[in-house]
């Protein structure tokens, strides 16, 4: 497989039962997500938010187009105070569960998978930001994590 260079830009915020996450697209250098694939997306996210609970106060969400007819989605939580819980979702990649190519389609991923290279792009720079807003300072603070947002910009090398 080559490697091909994606670009990450952030998507806003999106609540789900009141807990704050902040969003990201991946795909392709000008082949930006289809909205109908951000709105399947957001639809399903739901599905994948653990229960609220006193020691996850925010988390992070990633949907990436691949560059066949996959569409992924990654829900990170932030629980315990400084562990991050995953579930994933997939849509249009028979490989993993899919039933059709549709990339609108999603279906839970059984895999324990915590996310590819492009991916965990983001996951080194929620980690930074959480230590530095939430767990560094003497008080935590929600709003400066949540306003820290990594750049638009390439991911993976």
């Amino acid at each position: 497989m080559t490697f091909v260079q994606k670009e990450m830009r952030p998507a806003g915020l999106m609540r789900i039962d009141g807990r704050p996450y902040k969003c990201y697209h991946v795909d392709r250098a000008g082949h930006e997500l289809e909205p109908e694939v951000v709105k399947a997306a957001e639809e399903f996210v739901p599905q994948l938010v653990p229960p609220l609970a006193d020691d996850s106060p925010a988390g992070w969400i990633v949907v990436h187009r691949g560059d066949d007819s996959g569409a992924y989605l990654l829900v990170y939580t932030w629980a315990w105070d400084n562990v991050v819980e995953t579930h994933t979702a997939s849509a249009g990649q028979p490989a993993l569960g899919c039933p059709d190519s549709d990339p609108t389609h999603f279906v839970r991923n059984p895999q324990r998978y915590v996310g590819c290279v492009w991916e965990l792009a983001v996951l080194e720079y929620e980690r930074a930001s959480f230590v530095r807003h939430m767990l560094a300072p003497d008080e935590p603070d929600l709003d400066a994590y949540l306003a820290d947002l990594r750049p638009a910009g390439e991911v993976g090398r």
